[in-house]
């Protein structure tokens, strides 16, 4: 099992481990599922997007995106990882956190977020796991799949918060031979 980063050529994979968690599942909120040419969109952004495969298939991916809009949240990402059904419990979620964490650090960003729909024990406990804590339970913040659901945020503090920070670096912007120590470990 490794990760990489996302090519295009991944997209359709992406959309097919995404839409069972969009019709079945209130994992995301989402009621639409994504198409290859969305993925491929979020594919173009400053942030990591990687997948994790395993002897040329895909299993799972993981990405970041950009917290809040606002300029000051600039150093903050919220995460999103998701894995094939079918390789649950194989430490693919587990081993895409470490590359994505390992990265964002690399780039420069102070807190990661994740937002985690209840009740969802395995993400809940992926997260403490990588020393995630709760900062806000929102309750009843969504209705889908004929009931109302709520959903916990989580943060990582991913760097100090001394002094005046650099900017965080496009994951572009990173040295290959770093991006590749980051996705080996």
């Amino acid at each position: 099992m490794r990760c990489r980063i996302a090519s295009p050529a991944d997209a359709p994979r992406l959309a097919e481990i995404y839409a069972p968690y969009v019709a079945n599942t209130a994992v995301t909120f989402a009621t639409v599922p994504l198409t290859p040419e969305d993925f491929l969109h979020k594919m173009e952004s400053l942030y990591p997007f990687l997948v994790c495969e395993e002897n040329g298939q895909v299993l799972g991916y993981a990405y970041a995106a950009a917290f809040r809009a606002k300029e000051a949240y600039r150093w903050d990402v919220e995460l999103s990882i998701y894995v094939d059904e079918a390789v649950h419990r194989r430490g693919v979620g587990s081993r895409l956190m470490r590359c994505l964490l390992g990265l964002l650090r690399a780039q420069g960003y102070k807190s990661a977020y994740s937002c985690i729909t209840l009740p969802n024990e395995p993400s809940l406990c992926l997260h403490h796991s990588f020393g995630f804590t709760q900062v806000g339970l929102f309750e009843n913040a969504g209705y889908k799949l004929g009931k109302w659901r709520s959903v916990s945020w989580m943060r990582l503090p991913l760097g100090d918060f001394d002094g005046e920070p650099a900017e965080p670096l496009p994951v572009s912007q990173l040295d290959k031979n770093q991006i590749m120590h980051i996705l080996e470990r």
